[in-house]
Formats: C-alpha cells, structure tokens, sequence
C-alpha cells in the first residue's frame, strides 16, 4: 500500500487559505444531518459532498470584448451503499432538514436499484476497497494571486494589450484571445470519519493569429503554447511562462507556416515536442488505462480500451524506455488535488514500466472489484449534482535522468520531422488507432531543422508507435500540457487535466499529406 500523507497536505504557498464564504456555509450541519439519517436507513457507507464552484471568462476579438461571463453552481449531494447498490441524490436547499431528505432519495435510489440489478440476475455487489480515516484536514492548491480578486478590468485590458501586439505584427490579419479561470471548493465528509475541505484555482489564456492571403485566398492560423495550469493569475504575468518572448515569436512563425511546403507523405522519424506529445498521451495512454474503461464498465465518449485487464503485466505498450505514472499530485497539475471525491488521499503511481502495462487508474469501486488493496485516488464529479466516476489523473511520461535536450535528439535524425503544438485528433474506441496533426512542423536534415511543412498528420496503432520510441529527453525538457474539457459519463461530466512529458524520438512513424487525402 502507497504510504499514508500526514493529516495537513496544503499544496498552497505560504499558507494560501480556502475561502471564508466558503467557510461560511453550514457544511458540518448538513452533512452531519445528511449522514445521520443514512445511518439510520442502515447504509453501510454514506458520503456527503458540498461544493462551490466559479467559473468565469473572457473573450476578445480583434482586441475588442466578444463576450463574458461568471457563473457559480453551489449545492451539495448524498451518495449511499445499501445491500451492495449504490443510490445518489443532490439538493440545493442549504438546511439540515432538505439534506436529511435528499439522504432519504439516496437511500431510495439505492433500493430501486439493487432490486432491478437483483431481477436481472445480477449477484454483482459494489466493494470499496479500503481507505484510511483522514479527520479534519485541509488542502489548497499551489498558487499566489487568486484571478478572482483581480478586477475584470484588469484582465481584459491584459488580453486586448497582448492582441493589439499581434495585430500590429506584419501579416496577422486577426487576434482571438480568451482567459478562462475556475475557483473550486469542495466539503466532503463520510460515514467511517473522514471530513476534508479543500479548493483549487485553474486558469487558461490562449491567443489566435490568423493570417489572410488577400491575393489568392489562402489562410492559416497560429496560437500560442501556453498550456492551462492549476496556477493563479500570476501566470499570466510571467510566472511559468514567457508570454513576451512567445508572442514575438508568434507573427514570424505563421509568416513562414503561410509559406512552408506541404509535406511529402512517407514514413519519418519524429521527434515531438512536449507541446504535441502530451494529448497523444492523454488520447492514447490516458483513457486507455482507466478500469473502468479496460473492464467495458464505461464507454462513453472515450469508447473502452483495447489494454484489457487480462493483460496487466504482459502487455508490451511501447518501448522499455517507455515510463508512464498517474499521479494527482504534481505540482500545478490540473487533475491534482489532496483527496479524491471518495476521501482517499492522492497519490503517483506506475501505469506502464519499462513499456510493460503494470497498472491502471482506480476509484474505490474498481479496486474493491478486482481485488486492489487501494483506490489511487480517481474519483471525481465535475459538479454537486453529478455522481463522482473514475476520472483521470495527470498521466505522464517520464523523462531519461541522463536525457538529452531536444537539439540532441535532433542530432539524432538524418531525414524526419519535428512536431510543436497540437491541433486535431482522431482516435478509434479502443483508443488503438489514431492520427495526430499540430500547430507546426519542422524538416529536420541531417540533425538540424530545415524550415517548416504543412499539411501533416502522423498515424500509427497505439502499441506500433510507443514501440517506436528510440529516446527520451531530460528533465529539462519535460512540461505539463492539458485540457480544461475531457469528457466522461452519460449524463456527461468534464474534468481538467494535465499530462507531463519530455520530448521523444520516434523512428519510422506514418506521416499522411492532410491535403491529399482530404482530396480523396
């Protein structure tokens, strides 16, 4: 068993404290009523789950406001085990009276559907693996300034300054910009003791230049590589990234990108940028290895997994330089948090080693299923009135100790391609077979770069291109890309998430003409 964090797990500088309206609110009285009267109903376990969240954004075009909005969803749900079934309810109705009821509805669901799965023929009975008892602690995520108490004011001028930078740059003919921050805060307290109380901030800016060939027609678009972050707002004033340095950057690389060579379609070597690796990893390493997926238990959106689980410990994913963790606590992670909606503390586990698959991502129901001695900490609603599910960690691939920088896996290449950014994806529901563009490309001849090609999109099977990778960067060039939006569940939920990688060589990967075979 991973070993078990001291009480105070804070990821928070400086003693960063959660909200006082947050504090504010009734949370210990309505959970205790709340899981009281589960007791009484004889559940053998109750959860109890109080959450605020604020979302907001910004959106600018042409350095002019396109849009805004603000918006907080506040309440609170009740989940029951009753004679092996799960029931689940939510209220909003903030008083220890409403959150005894809506315990009740829990219970009542969790009657209804033992009794249907029973009629069925099911002898299936849900087991939470076991989980120490975590008594009144407190988490807050690394950050320094909070972007809700920076006025609006202040951030959109930031976004129309930086906007009217690009535009005043040759050749970019429109600037989309757009900010998006999220302050979440969540109460959780349990039938065998656990209470926690926690919060997280998030935010993500990104910027869009389009340029317009007014002769001939012809367009493209470039943005910038900053990634979303569990980082406050001194992120978008220089802390973890060099906004200045990119947006000059920006103008002269879509110039060229406007009039690269499309690519020739054939087999290359690639080295991929951290900036483009980290969705293959998501789409093809992250979904893959969640059990519930793996066990045909979930399929929506992500479809299921061809890494079943007869195959753990035998299944060769890539190459024995391939390193895969989960992990919910790296630092400014945005899947990281101190516990999981279930109460288990977060943890950083293995899920492919030396290219074998030795482990996968668990909520306290998938463990107890197949007889892990503990969840990893994978369980997450995405809302008070949404069911937690096994969601997903901060899958990363880890970086050689002794690695090179990536000019050193360029010196590697004699005829391939470098690859920065992402763009678009395609991925069967095994999450087998896939394609990936990018925001741009790079030759590389004879170890050097050689000027940008477009219209490129790389294609291989999950298991043929990880098999393919011949090197790892260092530590110093590995970076934490992620998304705000993975989807999960019906009825739908979204999770943010980051994945961490270095940059990587692969030999001999399928490069498809996008043109060409968009014409066919």
């Amino acid at each position: 068993m991973p070993p078990i964090p001291p009480a105070d797990r804070s990821g928070a500088p400086h003693g960063r404290a959660v909200d006082p309206l947050f504090l504010a609110l009734p949370l210990r009285p309505l959970a205790d009523a709340a899981l009281t009267r589960a007791r009484e109903l004889g559940v053998s376990h109750a959860d109890f789950r109080l959450e605020r969240i604020r979302g907001a954004s910004w959106r600018l075009r042409d350095a002019r406001p396109a849009g805004t909005s603000d918006s907080v969803q506040l309440g609170f749900a009740v989940r029951v085990l009753l004679d092996g079934a799960w029931g689940f309810a939510a209220g909003v109705d903030l008083t220890p009276d409403a959150a005894a009821r809506v315990a009740e509805q829990a219970v009542a669901v969790a009657r209804l559907s033992g009794g249907i799965s029973r009629a069925a023929g099911s002898t299936e009975r849900v087991e939470l693996a076991d989980e120490p008892v975590y008594r009144d602690v407190t988490w807050v995520s690394a950050y320094e300034i909070n972007p809700f108490e920076v006025p609006d004011a202040e951030k959109t001028a930031l976004l129309a300054e930086r906007s009217s930078r690009l535009l005043a740059a040759e050749g970019v003919s429109h600037v989309r910009a757009a900010l998006r921050t999220v302050q979440e805060n969540k109460f959780y307290a349990d039938t065998a003791g656990t209470v926690t109380t926690q919060q997280r901030i998030r935010v993500y800016s990104d910027l869009e230049a389009t340029s317009v060939d007014e002769r001939t027609g012809a367009f493209d678009s470039m943005q910038t590589l900053a990634p979303p972050v569990g980082r406050g707002y001194e992120y978008l004033t220089g802390a973890g990234w060099d906004w200045d340095a990119e947006l000059a950057e920006l103008p002269v690389l879509l110039a060229e990108k406007m009039k690269a060579p499309s690519v020739e379609a054939g087999r290359y070597d690639l080295v991929i940028d951290p900036t483009n690796l980290w969705l293959t990893i998501h789409e093809s390493i992250g979904h893959a290895t969640e059990l519930d997926r793996a066990l045909g238990y979930e399929a929506a959106y992500a479809g299921t997994s061809f890494a079943t689980f007869d195959r753990l410990g035998s299944l060769k994913y890539g190459s024995e330089l391939m390193h895969v963790t989960g992990d919910r606590t790296a630092e400014h992670g945005l899947s990281t948090i101190g516990y999981d909606d279930e109460g288990v503390a977060t943890q950083s586990w293995d899920l492919v080693k030396d290219g074998i698959l030795v482990g996968y991502q668990l909520d306290r129901g998938m463990a107890g299923l197949k007889g892990f001695e503990r969840s990893n900490g994978c369980a997450f609603a995405d809302s008070p009135a949404h069911v937690p599910v096994q969601r997903m960690a901060n899958v990363s691939l880890q970086p050689a100790a002794d690695g090179p920088d990536t000019e050193g896996l360029f010196a590697q290449v004699e005829s391939g391609l470098y690859i920065v950014g992402d763009r678009s994806w395609s991925i069967d529901m095994q999450r087998y077979n896939f394609q990936f563009t990018g925001q741009r490309a790079y030759a590389i001849k004879d170890g050097e770069l050689a000027g940008q090609v477009k219209d490129f999109a790389y294609q291989a099977t999950t298991t043929d291109f990880w098999g393919s990778m011949a090197a790892v960067g260092g530590p110093q060039t590995y970076r934490l890309g992620g998304a705000f939006n993975c989807g999960k569940a019906q009825p739908g939920q979204i999770a943010a998430v980051s994945h961490g990688c270095p940059s990587a060589l692969f030999r001999n990967v399928n490069v498809l003409n996008t043109q060409q075979e968009a014409g066919h």
